[in-house]
């Protein structure tokens, strides 16, 4: 495949599942007795085969006017290739393979029709998805009573049509990306589920699905469709992880085992992350949300992202071009990459360092200077710029001037926007600013305090459940999540914040996490030797798990 093809794919959220796993799918969703079988966006026609296969190995009948197989595709020569591989397995009148937009064919059919939909919809950012598809499918979500906003993707509309369109009884077998389990954005789509169904399977895999693509996907089996949805239904939802693609596909899916105990989550609230874990440590997380001592993130300050500048080849500068351009008194101390904060308190002599060493960490900052006062140099430089047409890029484009960067202030504390192992926190004694690759915490309560206090493993379980990862072990947070990690409320006893950052530039991040939760846990909040243990393990399963993902062959 070329990498104009690849491109295309993602514009239009084209990765089409392997065979194998539509056959997976398929066997499970595809019963006997299954009269009616929908694919929402078949591609060419991987799960339709894979659904006209079990139709045939059931040796169900179909005696109506209308298809017993039918399949929608926008793009026309995936529709043919679809209908070619379909009515090579299943009588030509039996299938109904439709040419055009999803939502425009949901305004002619019967909800309710079908026993199983099978599929793989398109994964495409909201600001991708071209009108009038895009105001249609969110318009079907709104007649479903569900709220999108300008970060929903358009999976998540697919995917309620899909459970509108089902009987009751009716099977769901979808690939959709793991953001399911963690994005704020995805939380009414998981009541939704909740709402509607008996039973809902997850099943993750360590390896990447597709080749091509670095998202990372999950399989949703919902099954025994409610009549209607019901907010008091107790669904039973479930997660299995299997370490490759080729252990799941040899797996049965899963029932539950007799005695077993179903785990309980607050599915408008909580991120499915947590069904990683098992009953007694989803308990457990949830009773620290509610001890009294302890509190989140948000008691102690507030999460901004970092400066967005619009271009930061042009804005941030290394001290070589601060000197070329005589610009000493138009920059600020930045910090762009979280490989510049090695510790847990950045100085000024550090960041002196890091200018030495040709490290670009000075924002032009002119937004408190007038015209008259620009040197010749920066006027070189702007007139640059523009020749390169910075001014022309959205963020410039939509201020004015363009070379004015909003938002520069100092934060007390850094705070990691990604994360590999653990959360990290880092004072801010040198009097910069970060670009948006780094979070800028205000602090309400002393910073050197509240960063101690964090090196504890209730901080960094917290992470793991309350961030989200998108393949390639990293854990992102964004600021309204960071602000609920779990936090003490008053802040006593943690080893001083210098004495952390010494160990943690030593590679002595373990010292610093057993030290904190023996003063801070135990001591001040009362917690027991075997809760710090318990978080820990909660910890470690939820990174390593994240942090072994990697792409299938």
């Amino acid at each position: 495949m070329t990498v104009a093809s690849i491109n295309a794919r993602k514009l239009r959220g084209g990765y089409y599942t392997p065979a194998r796993v539509a056959q997976w799918v398929a066997r499970w969703a595809v019963r006997a007795g299954t009269d009616r079988v929908l694919e929402p966006s078949c591609g060419d026609g991987a799960f339709l085969e894979a659904a006209a296969v079990e139709l045939s190995r059931h040796g169900t009948l179909w005696a109506e006017e209308l298809p017993q197989l039918i399949g929608i595709e926008l793009v026309p020569n995936e529709a043919e290739k679809a209908r070619r591989r379909t009515e090579a397995v299943l009588a030509a009148e039996r299938v109904g393979v439709s040419e055009g937009d999803f939502f425009d064919w949901l305004r002619t059919a019967e909800p309710a029709s079908f026993d199983a939909v099978v599929g793989n919809p398109p994964f495409i950012r909201y600001q991708n998805f071209p009108e009038p598809s895009r105001s249609q499918a969110m318009a079907y979500m709104e007649s479903r009573g569900l709220r999108p906003n300008r970060l929903t993707n358009i999976w998540v509309p697919f995917v309620v049509a899909a459970v509108a369109m089902l009987r009751e009884g009716g099977r769901l077998g979808m690939v959709i990306p793991a953001e399911l389990l963690q994005v704020t954005y995805a939380a009414q789509l998981r009541q939704h589920l909740a709402d509607s169904f008996r039973r809902v399977t997850i099943y993750a895999c360590n390896e990447m699905f597709f080749e091509s693509a670095e998202q990372e996907v999950v399989l949703l089996l919902a099954e025994d469709r409610l009549a209607g949805t019901d907010p008091t239904n107790k669904c039973d939802v479930s997660l299995v992880e299997a370490g490759t693609v080729a252990e799941l596909l040899a797996s049965t899916p899963r029932r539950p085992k007799r005695g077993e105990r179903p785990k309980v989550v607050q599915h408008d609230t909580e991120k499915w992350l947590k069904y990683f874990l098992d009953a007694a440590e989803i308990d457990f997380m949830r009773s620290l949300r509610e001890h009294a001592e302890i509190g989140t993130l948000a008691v102690h300050g507030s999460i901004d992202v970092g400066v967005v500048t619009g271009n930061n080849d042009f804005f941030v500068l290394t001290q070589e071009q601060v000197n070329a351009h005589r610009l000493t008194d138009f920059v600020v101390p930045m910090v762009g990459r979280s490989n510049q904060l090695a510790g847990a308190v950045i100085r000024g002599a550090e960041f002196r360092g890091l200018a030495a060493a040709g490290k670009p960490v000075y924002l032009l900052h002119l937004a408190q200077r007038i015209l008259s006062e620009f040197t010749a140099g920066l006027r070189r430089l702007i007139a640059a710029g523009e020749e390169r047409g910075v001014h022309l890029g959205y963020k410039c484009s939509i201020r004015d001037p363009w070379y004015r960067v909003p938002a520069v202030w100092e934060p007390d504390c850094f705070f990691f926007r990604q994360i590999y192992d653990f959360p990290r926190i880092v004072v801010n004694k040198a009097g910069a600013t970060s670009t948006d690759t780094i979070h800028r915490f205000r602090c309400s309560t002393p910073a050197a305090k509240v960063a101690a206090n964090l090196y504890t493993h209730l901080t960094a379980a917290s992470a793991e459940i309350e961030g989200r990862s998108y393949g390639g072990g990293v854990l992102e947070l964004e600021p309204t999540e960071a602000e609920r990690l779990l936090a003490p409320r008053v802040l006593n006893g943690a080893m001083p914040i210098e004495e952390a950052d010494k160990l943690v530039r030593g590679g002595r991040l373990a010292e610093v996490l057993e030290h904190n939760d023996r003063v801070v846990l135990q001591e001040s909040l009362g917690l027991s030797k075997a809760d710090c243990a318990k978080l820990r393990r909660v910890w470690i399963k939820m990174r390593d798990r994240r942090m072994s993902r990697r792409r299938g062959a």
